[in-house]
C-alpha cells in the first residue's frame, strides 16, 4: 500500500507542477491559482461527510478503487486536451473539481483503512511513514515534473500522472483488509450526526479539529503561490520554482522522521502547537525575504514544521477514535483540514493584488503565530484540552 500510494502521489505532484505553472501562464492572474486550488477542494467540503459515512458502511477498498478510477480518467482527459492544443483554463478548473469529488470519497476511506493495516502500537509510525511517502513524492514529483515539462512538454506531465494511478490500483487489489463493514439500516444523515456528536463528546477532539483547520488556512498556501513569488520577487523561471518545491518536500520528510523518532514521547499535543508557531514565523520570514539562499533555508524549515504538526495531530486523532466511527470522524477531521486550503488560497488570491505577495503571505504567517499562541496560553486553562495537549492521548 505504501509503495502504491507513493508512486501515485509522485504522479500527482508531476501534474501539479505543470498545472500550477500553466494556469498562471495562461491567465497571468494569481486569483486563478487560488481558484484552481479552491475548486479542487470544494467537493471535499461538500461531500466529505457523506464519504465518511460510506467508509463506515461500505467496502473501504472498493470505495478507494472507484476514487482512483475517477482521478485517473481526469488525468488522461487533460493529456488529450494538451496534446490536441484544445485546453482552456475552464477545462483545468472543471477537472480539478471532478478530481476533488473523487477524493471526497477516497480520502475518508483511505484514512479509515490505514489504521486497520497495522497493530495499534504501530499506528504512530504508520502515520509517519505515510507522511514520509507523501513528502518523498513532493521531492521526486516536482523534479520529474520539471524534467518532463522541459524535455517533453506539459502533455507528458499529465500522462505520467494518469499512468501512476495503476500502481495504487494494483496495490489495493493485492492487499487484504481486516475491516468488515457492519450492516445497518441507519440513514446517512443520522450516521453523519452520530459522527459529529462523537467528536463533540470525546474530550480533545474538537480542539484538534479546530487546529487542523487553522493549520491549512494559514500555513498551507505558501507552496500554492510559489509561482507568483518566483516570478515577482526573484524574477526567475521554472528551475527556481522546482528548487523551492523540492526543498519544501525535503523539510517535510525531516519533520515526519522526527515525529517517527519521538513517537514514545509525551507532550505531543504541545509539540504540535509549537511546530505551528514555528511554521507561522518561517512563513512570515519567507514572505519578506528577497535573498534566495535564505529563502531556501526558510522554506525547508517551514516544510519540516508543517509536516511535524500535521503528523502529530493526526496521530492523536487516530488514537482517540474507535474503528466503528473512524470513517465518519476522519471525514470531519479531513474536512476541517482540507477546507482551510481552498479558503486560504482564495483569500490570498484576492489579497495579493491589493497588498502585494510579501505583505499578504506575511499576514498569514503572523495569523498562524497568533493561533498557536492562543492554544498554548489560553487553551491550556481549559481542563479538557489541557489533558490532551500535555499527553499522547
Amino acid at each position: 500500500m505504501w509503495l502504491g500510494a507513493c508512486v501515485s502521489t509522485i504522479g500527482t505532484f508531476v501534474q501539479q507542477f505543470a498545472q500550477s505553472w500553466l494556469v498562471y501562464d495562461l491567465t497571468k492572474d494569481p486569483f486563478y491559482l487560488g481558484l484552481d486550488l479552491f475548486l479542487g477542494q470544494l467537493p471535499i467540503m461538500l461531500f466529505s461527510l457523506v464519504g465518511g459515512v460510506f467508509a463506515d458502511r461500505l467496502d473501504r477498498k472498493r470505495l478507494l478503487l472507484y476514487s482512483q478510477y475517477i482521478q485517473m480518467f481526469c488525468a488522461f482527459v487533460l493529456t488529450v486536451l494538451f496534446a490536441t492544443h484544445a485546453v482552456r483554463v475552464w477545462h483545468i478548473l472543471t477537472l480539478s473539481f471532478v478530481v476533488g469529488f473523487g477524493q471526497s470519497f477516497g480520502g475518508p476511506a483511505y484514512s479509515a483503512l490505514l489504521p486497520t493495516l497495522v497493530e495499534p502500537e504501530d499506528l504512530a509510525n504508520a502515520i509517519s511513514m505515510n507522511s514520509i511517502q507523501f513528502n518523498l513524492a513532493r521531492i521526486i514529483g516536482p523534479t520529474l515534473g520539471g524534467l518532463a515539462y522541459t524535455v517533453f512538454g506539459a502533455t507528458w506531465c499529465f500522462a505520467l500522472n494518469g499512468i501512476s494511478y495503476l500502481a495504487v490500483i494494483i496495490s489495493l487489489i493485492v492487499i487484504k483488509v481486516k475491516f468488515v463493514a457492519p450492516k445497518t439500516q441507519t440513514s446517512v444523515l443520522k450516521s453523519m450526526k452520530e459522527g459529529i456528536r462523537f467528536i463533540r463528546d470525546r474530550e480533545g477532539l474538537t480542539p484538534l479539529v479546530v487546529l487542523a483547520f487553522c493549520t491549512t488556512l494559514f500555513g498551507f498556501s505558501l507552496t500554492g503561490f510559489l509561482p507568483v513569488i518566483v516570478r515577482t520577487i526573484f524574477h526567475r523561471g521554472p528551475g527556481t520554482y522546482e528548487l523551492l518545491l523540492v526543498l519544501s518536500g525535503a523539510g517535510s520528510i525531516c519533520g515526519a522522521l522526527m515525529v517517527a523518532a519521538m513517537e514514545k514521547l509525551k507532550g505531543q499535543g504541545r509539540l504540535a502547537v509549537l511546530a505551528l508557531f514555528a511554521l507561522g514565523l518561517t512563513t512570515a520570514g519567507f514572505a519578506v525575504c528577497k535573498w534566495l539562499p535564505v529563502s531556501c533555508v526558510l522554506i525547508f524549515v517551514a516544510g519540516a514544521a508543517v509536516m511535524a504538526s500535521a503528523s502529530l495531530m493526526l496521530s492523536l486523532v487516530q488514537l482517540i477514535i474507535a474503528d466503528s466511527m473512524r470513517g465518519r470522524v476522519m471525514s470531519v477531521y479531513n474536512l476541517a483540514f482540507r477546507a482551510g486550503m481552498p479558503l486560504g488560497a482564495l483569500i490570498l488570491g484576492k489579497l495579493i493584488p491589493i497588498l502585494g505577495v510579501s505583505a499578504s503571505l506575511a499576514s498569514f504567517g503572523l495569523s498562524l503565530v497568533g493561533v498557536a499562541g492562543y492554544f498554548l496560553i489560553v487553551m491550556e486553562k481549559v481542563p479538557t484540552f489541557q489533558r490532551h495537549i500535555k499527553s499522547r492521548v
